[in-house]
């Protein structure tokens, strides 16, 4: 959000601030968990507990200070839920819904990164696809693949209107081989492989052009966009790999993204919300916030590849594809401090290779 110049990125328990010039002061009605900003607000209906602003008003200056050249972001990618009323959204996961607490710091993320980082181009991991290393060269256009099913009709009426880079497309390729992975571009003119749930054809998928459409509009011609598949066999280990050999791109200024959920079980649909989720998919979502800001680089992977035999992981994940792209994210920041930007239970966003 920008209030009186300020970049602020929300949290479940902080607002992280980023000041201009003089602190900026916030006021909390903790009762019914909305923020104030100036003239803006936002209601945190998903957050957990707001015991940590009961103080009332206070002034806060902790600054995020990131580096010109871009951390690589594990980040919630949300649902098409993302696109609904709140009406509509109700009963469902109480980060849904385009005025709820996901869709209201993607539309705060996207605008900071470009404006921090002025990107040459955005190279995209999504949980909605699997492949061996495939890539979208779509050139001057990215189609849209409506990859979910049961929904309103207008939500296959979305537009997201991108355009990709075959330039970007075949550096991808050239990274990829460089670390002995293999990697093959799929153009628009023909199904872009299997995504494990049926859906065929070419295009970016609801996990990049539906968080997408809120961090950069409906129309994002400025920056090409490529977007790259998860390694099929859903190993931690091999996509922490895939994630290594793409680190070099941002020496060259491209900004790496990979989106999925760390809580996502369909078969549990109060999973997704910290006020009905059973106690074991709490405790896995702080055993994820602890590993993934372990300071030494190989005790982290060591943490983070761990948390697969939480007692938590497959009530969470009965299926992991939504928890890989945070090991493709971690991968290529290896190396560098780790940092929380927001902790929203089941979506959270972190920052590698600080």
């Amino acid at each position: 959000m920008l209030c009186n110049g300020q970049v602020t990125l929300l949290t479940r328990y902080k607002l992280i601030l980023c000041f201009l010039s003089n602190p900026l002061r916030l006021s909390l009605l903790s009762s019914i968990n909305v923020f104030t900003c100036g003239q803006y607000r936002i209601t945190i209906t998903g957050a957990r507990s707001a015991s940590t602003w009961t103080n009332g008003e206070r002034t806060w200056t902790r600054c995020l200070l990131l580096p010109r050249r871009s951390p690589l972001f594990s980040f919630g990618h949300g649902s098409p839920f993302l696109e609904l009323s709140p009406e509509k959204a109700v009963g469902h996961p109480t980060w849904g819904g385009r005025e709820g607490p996901l869709a209201t710091f993607l539309k705060d993320f996207g605008p900071a990164l470009l404006k921090k980082y002025r990107p040459k181009g955005i190279v995209v991991f999504s949980a909605h696809w699997e492949t061996e290393s495939e890539l979208t060269d779509y050139g001057d256009e990215n189609p849209l693949l409506m990859d979910y099913y049961g929904f309103p009709p207008e939500m296959y009426e979305l537009k997201f209107k991108s355009k990709g880079d075959s330039a970007l497309s075949k550096r991808v390729v050239e990274v990829y081989k460089a670390a002995g992975q293999p990697a093959r571009p799929s153009p628009k003119t023909e199904s872009r492989g299997a995504d494990g749930r049926g859906f065929a054809g070419p295009g970016l998928d609801h996990g990049v052009f539906l968080p997408f459409r809120k961090m950069f509009g409906d129309e994002f011609l400025e920056i090409p966009i490529v977007q790259v598949s998860i390694d099929s066999s859903l190993s931690p280990e091999k996509n922490w790999a895939l994630g290594k050999a793409v680190t070099r791109l941002r020496e060259e200024g491209v900004l790496v993204l990979s989106g999925g959920l760390t809580i996502h079980n369909l078969r549990d649909i109060a999973s997704f919300s910290p006020h009905s989720a059973q106690p074991a998919h709490r405790e896995f979502d702080q055993a994820i916030l602890a590993s993934v800001v372990v300071p030494d680089a190989a005790e982290r992977k060591q943490a983070m590849i761990n948390l697969t035999k939480h007692h938590g992981f497959r009530l969470a994940h009965p299926r992991e594809d939504h928890f890989i792209p945070l090991y493709v994210a971690a991968g290529a920041g290896e190396e560098g401090e780790p940092r929380v930007i927001a902790d929203m239970y089941g979506c959270e966003t972190v920052a590698f290779g600080l």
